[in-house]
């Protein structure tokens, strides 16, 4: 096939994307519900493109997922950017170095 016809249909689904809720919606969503989903979306999209990412960064998932679990917990607890950066990174590298 033309490469350029996927071109222009990849183009055009991410036009569409991006212009239909300004067609479709124009004034203020009033309803909770999706207002509430709206909200919820960016943090959504960027789970769902950031975990596999740190699972499959490590040589082995099972130090990646450490690091997953490590982190979630010291942000959970509050610790800064620093310390949960740190401490994921010894924990992946101490799971590599446990099981390689």
């Amino acid at each position: 096939m033309n490469p350029w016809i996927y071109i222009l249909v990849m183009a055009a689904a991410t036009y569409a994307v991006r212009i239909l809720p300004l067609i479709l919606i124009r004034g203020e969503i009033k309803n909770r519900t999706v207002r509430s989903f709206l909200y919820y979306v960016p943090y959504a999209t960027l789970s769902v493109m950031t975990v596999p990412a740190i699972i499959e960064a490590t040589r082995t998932p099972w130090a990646g997922t450490a690091a997953l679990v490590i982190g979630i917990v010291l942000a959970a607890r509050g610790a800064g950017l620093l310390k949960v950066a740190v401490a994921c990174c010894l924990a992946a590298l101490i799971v590599e170095a446990l099981i390689i």
